[in-house]
């Protein structure tokens, strides 16, 4: 995470620097509002700015708005002046870190503000396979495009995929495309030349230059205009961009990935993406399956959770109790990864005793958990298995597989092959001459019962 802060070097702020810095943030500094605008343009580069509230924050604010750029502020200030700090939340910052500061308070603001600690947690095998997959191919140069529901890891992943590729020492940047308006994501992803537009009164550096060397992750693609993805497409292709207002292409060093929790061929056929573009976003794909068909995931990243936000609440790290264990894999969260952080952020601050009870554990309209419905549970369950053995046969042969089936069947039958057959629909002889291809192959093949006579 990179973090610019503003503002005089007194004492106290430079105790939240090095704060930060021990929290993993790489740190720049400059003194004025000018100073910090003018950074930013210079595609310097920051995920969060800390600045001090006796500064023009409303300022700093107005001037990067007319300058298309879009960074969070969180303001500081000594003696905590609650006029002041008022005065910094309405201009438009984000949280207010009262100095001097408190180092767990930091990492926790930076934290919340960048949506930057979420670390890896995978247990269940249907997440196991997506990340082997995305060993494979991290060290290549392939755009990936990741896709799945809203809240089930997506940047997690794309993170993930950055820190095992060969660029991993050099920039990853992330733009939400849809949090970002239109009018301003084309200045945030290309950057613009002085004069471009009313309010762009220098040269300004975008995303694509920011991340030169590195990785750069367009987050919800599907939300872009059709205009920036003829542009987008072009700086694929031809490993170059023009600003906006620019007069020669700027060539560019990047690896794209891309996030989606829409169905992009579907926005294909309904004429909100490009086709061309989907194709070479798509070289790899990684479809991140939502929690309720990893259940294996759900108590571990439930464990995490309670011990992140026990931390940064100052709260006492109770463990699961059994029962909140039981109802947490038998709930099926809607909301994926993300409506359980919030659930255990909540618990950590409801739990009350040695433990954290089922009680605590309340979904977003207050109500608890239920008690799973065991039918229901027993069902879902079976459809995930079925999935994960129908997963287990791709790059198979139609004789492996027929070879698999007829041990299987034979295993049931305890080795009896009447029974085995009448089950598979082939004649005795017809399975005999399979058992004797397998045996001459060098295959177990289940011993005949008592009285039958060997294939």
């Amino acid at each position: 995470m990179r973090l610019l802060v503003v503002g005089k070097l007194n004492g106290q702020l430079s105790t939240a620097v090095k704060m930060a810095m021990s929290a993993g943030a790489k740190v720049s500094h400059v003194e004025t509002i000018a100073a910090a605008t003018h950074a930013l343009r210079a595609g310097q580069g920051a995920d969060l700015l800390l600045v001090d509230y006796d500064l023009d924050i409303a300022a700093l604010i107005a001037a990067n708005e007319a300058e298309r750029i879009h960074v969070p502020v969180v303001a500081c200030g000594i003696d905590s002046d609650a006029k002041k700090a008022g005065d910094a939340i309405r201009a438009g910052a984000k949280e207010f870190i009262p100095l001097p500061p408190d180092a767990e308070m930091i990492a926790a603001v930076l934290a919340a503000v960048t949506d930057d600690d979420k670390p890896m947690i995978v247990r269940d095998a249907a997440m196991t396979e997506i990340i082997s997959m995305a060993d494979q191919v991290a060290p290549s140069e392939a755009s990936i495009l990741i896709t799945g529901e809203s809240g089930s890891g997506k940047e997690v992943i794309a993170r993930y995929v950055h820190q095992k590729s060969r660029r991993a020492n050099r920039p990853f940047i992330s733009v939400n495309c849809a949090a970002i308006p239109e009018n301003l994501l084309e200045s945030e992803l290309f950057g613009h030349e002085k004069g471009a537009f009313t309010g762009a009164v220098a040269r300004r550096i975008g995303k694509f230059e920011e991340a030169s060397g590195g990785t750069l992750l367009l987050d919800e693609i599907s939300e872009m205009d059709t205009r920036l993805q003829a542009k987008l497409l072009r700086a694929i292709q031809e490993r170059e961009i023009d600003r906006v207002g620019g007069s020669k292409p700027v060539k560019i060093d990047i690896r794209i990935l891309a996030t989606s929790n829409r169905d992009l061929t579907q926005s294909v056929k309904d004429g909100t993406f490009r086709e061309d573009l989907l194709y070479r976003l798509n070289v790899v794909n990684l479809r991140l399956p939502p929690l309720r068909e990893r259940p294996g995931d759900v108590v571990a990243l439930a464990e995490f959770f309670v011990k992140k936000y026990a931390k940064a609440n100052g709260a006492p790290e109770r463990p699961l109790s059994a029962e909140a264990k039981r109802r947490l894999a038998g709930h099926r969260w809607p909301g994926n990864v993300r409506e359980l952080e919030n659930a255990m952020h909540r618990a950590v601050l409801l739990a009350v005793g040695p433990e954290i009870e089922e009680t605590a554990i309340r979904l977003p309209d207050g109500q608890p958990l239920s008690a799973p419905d065991m039918g229901a549970r027993t069902a879902s369950h079976a459809a995930v298995a079925a999935e994960a053995v129908a997963r287990s046969f791709v790059g198979q042969t139609v004789a492996e597989m027929e070879q698999h089936l007829i041990i299987d069947t034979l295993s049931h039958c305890m080795g009896n092959r009447t029974h085995a057959a009448n089950i598979l629909g082939i004649s005795i002889r017809t399975l005999r001459n399979k058992l004797k291809e397998y045996n001459e192959a060098g295959v177990s093949v289940p011993a005949p019962q008592m009285g039958q006579n060997a294939a």
